[in-house]
């Protein structure tokens, strides 16, 4: 009998402790989704919860709330937990780095380009990254995956899937002429050295593509990668001179030279072989092309009276070397406020943007730049927009439709980067605008 009231008893605490568990599971899980809800609400309001470009989709039906996706992701809050599944809460912030894709569990993740209701244009390309063009392949950037880790990736498979159909009875100069060495440039350049193939690399610029022109100390990787005919590297906070000492090094030890400040206008086919041209009128013949081109590479202008003067810049390398002077910065996403940042020692800094507040800001620049502008480092002039630009002061038009004239020595114009749409079209290449596809999900059984 006292057995049984025992065995009664010890069954009643544990569905009592099992109640109570679940209690303040619950309870948890509900503090933990308002916390969440609100920095949805939040992302909302400052414009950073609708996607720019790539960003994650997660399935409700597929996803556990293991929470590896959240833990995984090296950007702040772009995933959280809510309802007992991950959601997206700052998809604006999201730079493609596919660590929530691989770390879920039961894969769940997908990264998608666009939304519905805003769609981003690329290029057409197959899984193989061949274009609708044959022969032309395109890796990197431009394709749609920009962080740097993910276009060396792409690089080398794309090199190795067209030496797949490399016919070695061709005659031609080359098997693989590839164009930009930046990230994507660099690793095919490397992986196609690696499979003994005959090719070159035309960059319009220098060596590291976008990369080369960030400034001297920008952090520009925050993940391990692994460099054809190198091996892996962790290096979880780069700076951009060390990155591009790196690659140089690698080049060279490899015996590899890279043609730079070599502009190439125009790819066209003939007797069944692609034609590189460049702007010097130099030709490349070659059996497969890959463009490594970035859709950064051709800053975006404001096409007004004075952009064409000398002390017009679109990208800020050194800003040591600036000092004691009028500099207007155009912009209001990360490059600009880390650029007028950068030069508000030392120099009068007045920093331009179209619209009233800033959007879609990195944490910490957000916070950085609101603080230099309350201590009146930089001079904020919102909702505004530069109207010409002359040898000593530039004219702006401000909210009222009234023109102010500022002195001005330098001006940084940080607008964005066009897709090379014209040289892509008359290559030949397809341009489709992309809502909301998927461009890396999980093959499901």
């Amino acid at each position: 009998m006292e057995s049984t009231q025992e065995q009664i008893l010890i069954y009643g605490i544990t569905l009592l402790f099992l109640f109570l568990a679940v209690v303040f599971y619950v309870r948890k899980l509900r503090k933990s989704s308002g916390v969440v809800d609100e920095k949805i609400r939040i992302a909302k309001e400052e414009g950073l919860f609708e996607p720019v470009s790539l960003h994650p989709y997660v399935d409700p039906n597929s996803c556990i709330g293991s929470g590896a996706c959240i833990i995984a992701c090296p950007e702040k809050d772009v995933l959280g937990y809510s309802n007992g599944r991950a959601t997206v809460i700052n998809a604006s912030r999201c730079v493609g780095h596919g660590a929530c894709f691989h770390a879920c569990p039961t894969q769940a993740i997908s990264l998608l380009i666009g939304t519905e209701q805003r769609g981003v244009d690329l290029p057409h390309v197959n899984p193989f990254f061949e274009t609708n063009v044959k022969g032309i392949y395109i890796a990197g950037e431009i394709g749609g995956m920009g962080l740097i880790k993910n276009a060396i990736e792409q690089g080398r498979q794309a090199v190795d899937n067209l030496a797949k159909s490399l016919e070695p009875s061709i005659d031609a100069e080359y098997d693989l002429v590839v164009i930009g060495a930046g990230p994507a440039g660099i690793s095919a350049t490397l992986q196609a050295k690696k499979r003994n193939l005959r090719s070159i690399t035309l960059e319009q610029d220098s060596i590291g593509g976008t990369v080369y022109s960030y400034p001297r100390n920008k952090i520009v990787m925050t993940s391990p990668m692994d460099i054809p005919l190198h091996g892996k590297v962790k290096l979880y906070e780069t700076g951009k001179k060390e990155l591009i000492d790196l690659w140089n090094s690698i080049l060279g030890k490899n015996g590899i030279n890279i043609l730079e400040n070599t502009r190439v206008n125009n790819i066209f086919r003939e007797n069944g072989l692609l034609i590189v041209k460049t702007d010097d009128n130099r030709q490349f013949v070659t059996q497969k092309v890959l463009l490594a081109i970035g859709r950064r590479g051709s800053p975006r202008k404001l096409n007004i009276p004075g952009e064409d003067l000398p002390k017009v810049f679109y990208w800020l390398m050194e800003p040591e070397n600036v000092s004691g002077m009028d500099v207007l910065v155009v912009g209001g996403g990360d490059s600009a406020i880390e650029a007028a940042l950068s030069l508000a020692d030392g120099n009068r800094v007045t920093l331009l943007y179209r619209q009233e507040t800033f959007s879609r800001l990195k944490p910490a620049n957000d916070a950085l730049v609101k603080e230099a502008i309350r201590s009146k480092r930089i001079h904020a002039e919102m909702n505004s927009n530069l109207v010409s630009i002359e040898d000593k002061r530039v004219v702006l038009r401000m909210a009222d439709n009234l023109e102010k004239t500022i002195d001005n020595d330098v001006v940084y114009i940080f607008a964005g980067g066009e897709l090379p749409a014209g040289f892509l079209s008359n290559c030949g290449i397809t341009i489709t605008k992309k809502f909301g596809e998927r461009i890396l999900s999980h093959a499901k059984k």
